[in-house]
């Protein structure tokens, strides 16, 4: 384990406050997943219906959350436990699973099940990116990237996370650069035409993409910058990031701080841990972000 890593400390079977996303896809089912908890050793299980996390905290005996659902159902599962003073546990049922990827969780059920319910689990403290206040544990990002999630959002049921890779050649093949600028803790660190911009927690996007030196411990934010270039070099581009390699590149940009603002084009999406939003970037193009230091804790292998 690093030295940021703890045993959970229970002597006993675990109490789970259980958040489901029933959109998620495969392996969504509240009931199905809470007798697989049980049968993996949890005393008790309470389900949660994600949009129902307003409604208050988990139950006062919760040992621990567990949130089953994709990517984008982690972080506001992993805010709703920190507030309650608690770690969560991943299930994943999405379909790319990069959290789970990025810090080795099992990704099949039942493994997910028993280590969400095993007492003797490690907890490890994690930052918590913001984008304009929207929590994300993996990445935001914007240019391709967005376009290519939006290309492969009818494909995921069929292709699974090989849609990904699809989205991803029909966007370079049509799109084009956008024009970026990134400011880090006050200091513009790039202004210019890029394809893609990048700001990492962990690292892990599009079912299978990593930007390597993010470090989700260190409580500081991690933006590549893709500058714009030749068409076909979109293919070294990509290679690089499923090597998680992109950042030894020439043409590629790092800019690491605590608070950053990037400004797009009017109307430029971002891509929030696999969530399209429109109301990150606001009227005047300005997307701020913030990183929370060690504020989340996930349950993670001993």
């Amino acid at each position: 384990m690093g030295e940021n890593v703890r045993r959970s400390g229970h002597d006993a079977p675990v109490r789970i406050a259980l958040v489901h996303n029933p959109g998620s896809g495969r392996g969504s089912d509240a009931a199905e997943l809470a007798e697989a908890l049980r049968a993996a050793g949890a005393a008790d299980v309470t389900t949660v219906a994600i949009d129902r996390l307003d409604d208050g905290p988990p139950p006062d005996d919760a040992d621990r959350v567990v949130v089953a659902g994709g990517d984008g159902s982690i972080a506001p599962t992993a805010v709703w436990a920190a507030n309650a003073g608690l770690p969560f546990a991943v299930i994943p049922s999405g379909t790319a699973n990069d959290f789970a990827r990025a810090l080795e969780l099992p990704t099949d059920r039942e493994s997910a099940a028993r280590l969400a319910a095993d007492p003797d689990a490690a907890i490890r403290p994690l930052e918590l990116g913001r984008a304009d206040g929207r929590p994300f544990v993996n990445a935001a990002n914007a240019g391709l990237a967005t376009h290519a999630a939006r290309r492969a959002k009818p494909l995921k049921q069929k292709l699974g996370p090989l849609a990904y890779a699809v989205g991803a050649l029909r966007a370079g093949a049509s799109e084009h650069p956008i024009d970026v600028t990134v400011r880090a803790d006050g200091a513009e660190r790039f202004r210019g035409s890029a394809w893609q911009v990048i700001v990492a927690a962990t690292g892990a996007f599009g079912g299978g993409s990593q930007i390597g030196p993010a470090n989700p411990d260190d409580g500081i934010l991690d933006v590549t910058v893709i500058t714009a270039g030749p068409r076909p070099g979109l293919v070294r581009r990509a290679f690089g990031l499923r090597r998680g390699t992109l950042h030894e590149q020439d043409g590629v940009v790092r800019v690491t701080g605590h608070e950053l603002e990037i400004v797009l084009p009017p109307g430029e999406e971002w891509n929030v841990d696999g969530e399209l939003c429109d109301d990150v970037t606001g009227g005047d193009g300005v997307a701020p972000f913030t990183v929370e230091h060690h504020a989340i804790r996930a349950v993670v292998p001993s």
